[in-house]
């Protein structure tokens, strides 16, 4: 399996204080990736710092072999690199197709169209009810974001970054707040889109981390301190003490 996308020593400083310190990982088409550690472990400035939203102090991160370290979050974007976030970000006024429509369009501006409606444009249209598909929701296209339940919601989010099209997803939480039935769902999705996507699944549901992730890397102060398959972090004595709490 080739590395889709790769991060090399990535470093950030704040001051004194290194928030992310020397991370080495890799993604993979076909494979979740999950990133765990306690709060304060790096783990969201660490996804920060692949979508482009905080500049790396040092190291290096290369998708398919380019190295896109300089590159701005926009850019990244445009190059294939979305992300969800912890908050939910949708536009609650519009409705679910409307959102994704927009984050379409977002990702494939035509400034030049002046004379044409958004609402007419076939490739945003398209990009927006493809990533509806994919997620199950597109029985709720027409349906005002701001009533969809907590765990729809995370769906649509989710959604909106499909629909931009991209080849690696960045997922900040998507587990957030969900009842058991919303989290089968969303792991399910995960399970179906780890086949044309590389993911990196930032999560603090234990259950389900080991239940979707294929790898997991764990993250203590900033530095990775294991990286294995579940069964692999399960008996790591070291992960074990630092992240479960126990003695050795």
């Amino acid at each position: 399996m080739s590395r889709f996308l790769q991060v090399e020593g990535l470093t950030r400083r704040f001051g004194g204080l290194v928030a992310v310190n020397t991370v080495t990982l890799d993604l993979h088409v076909g494979e979740v990736h999950a990133v765990i550690g306690t709060n304060g472990a790096g783990k969201s400035t660490l996804i920060n710092m692949l979508s482009g939203e905080i500049a790396a102090s040092a190291g290096r991160v290369t998708l398919e072999g380019e190295d896109i370290t300089a590159r701005s979050q926009p850019r990244r974007a445009l190059d294939g690199v979305g992300r969800s976030y912890q908050r939910t970000t949708i536009f609650p006024e519009f409705t679910v197709l409307e959102n994704c429509r927009l984050a379409a369009q977002a990702a494939h501006p035509r400034p030049w169209a002046l004379w044409e409606s958004s609402r007419g444009c076939a490739t945003s249209n398209a990009a927006a009810q493809a990533a509806l598909e994919a997620t199950g929701l597109r029985s709720e296209a027409e349906r005002i974001a701001g009533t969809l339940s907590h765990g729809a919601k995370r769906q649509l989010e989710v959604a909106m970054c499909l629909a931009t099209r991209p080849r690696v997803l960045l997922l900040d939480e998507p587990l957030a707040g969900m009842g058991a039935e919303e989290t089968d769902r969303m792991l399910g999705l995960l399970a179906q889109l780890k086949a044309s996507h590389a993911i990196l699944l930032v999560e603090h549901d234990m259950d389900a981390v080991f239940r979707i992730a294929d790898r997991i890397t764990v993250m203590v102060n900033g530095a990775v301190i294991a990286t294995g398959d579940p069964a692999a972090i399960r008996t790591n004595p070291d992960v074990r003490t630092a992240y479960l709490g126990e003695e050795h």
